[in-house]
């Protein structure tokens, strides 16, 4: 008899080269402080501009094939490291037999009076919006446009000033809070924000929830199930 599969969260990485501090989605990190083991899975050519920016549906099936293989080789569960691939959610959920996770926009429904900080509000449109199931009218806002943060990973770049990127973050949570005050869970839709979580949550007195805290509560309440 052969060995049963591996039971992993399986991710769906952007091919990129951009720093991935502890809490980023992309650093293996983030999942041995929690006890997940992580398998990760690079797209290649699926780059923060091709998936932001251009929504180019070419990448669509790559993605697919990825989260097909990270399945068959014993994943549980799978996620991404963008949250624009809620784009995805459907199709990706429909080719595996197990939960998909693809974006932290997955919860934004879950809790009252939510908000969203994105990495780019321009081009978070109502489609993606829709395919995450996020309330109609919900108050989004995104950090500035060429900013130590966006500029970095939508560049592709080696280099990211952490302290500025947090600036950045937090920024964009205060705008929100100021124009949408009625505002009471802030979700962060970026894989790269939940590094600055506290931060936003100190600066604003808000809950603040991303794709780290989906996963663990997703993981969680799986690995519950299984054992009861």
């Amino acid at each position: 008899m052969p060995a049963a599969a591996p039971d992993f969260l399986g991710v769906l990485m952007l091919d990129t080269r951009f720093p991935r501090p502890p809490g980023d989605v992309g650093n293996p990190e983030t999942y041995a402080r929690a006890g997940i083991p992580v398998r990760f899975s690079t797209v290649k050519g699926a780059s923060p501009r091709r998936i932001v920016e251009e929504a180019d549906a070419r990448l669509v099936q790559p993605f697919v094939d990825a989260a097909v293989q990270l399945v068959a080789e014993g994943a549980s569960m799978v996620t991404t490291s963008c949250g624009f691939l809620a784009a995805y959610q459907d199709v990706i959920s429909k080719a595996v037999s197990v939960p998909v996770l693809t974006s932290s926009l997955l919860q934004v429904r879950r809790h009252a009076r939510p908000g969203i900080v994105t990495f780019d509000a321009q081009s978070l449109t109502p489609r993606i919006l829709q395919a995450a199931e996020v309330p109609a009218g919900t108050p989004v806002t995104g950090v500035r446009p060429g900013c130590e943060l966006h500029r970095r990973i939508l560049n592709n770049e080696t280099s990211l000033d952490l302290a500025e990127a947090q600036r950045n973050v937090v920024e964009a949570a205060l705008r929100l809070v100021e124009t949408s005050p009625s505002v009471e869970n802030i979700v962060l839709e970026c894989t790269n924000m939940p590094p600055y979580r506290d931060a936003v949550a100190a600066a604003t007195g808000r809950a603040v929830h991303d794709i780290e805290t989906l996963i663990l509560a997703a993981w969680r309440a799986a690995q519950s199930a299984s054992s009861s």
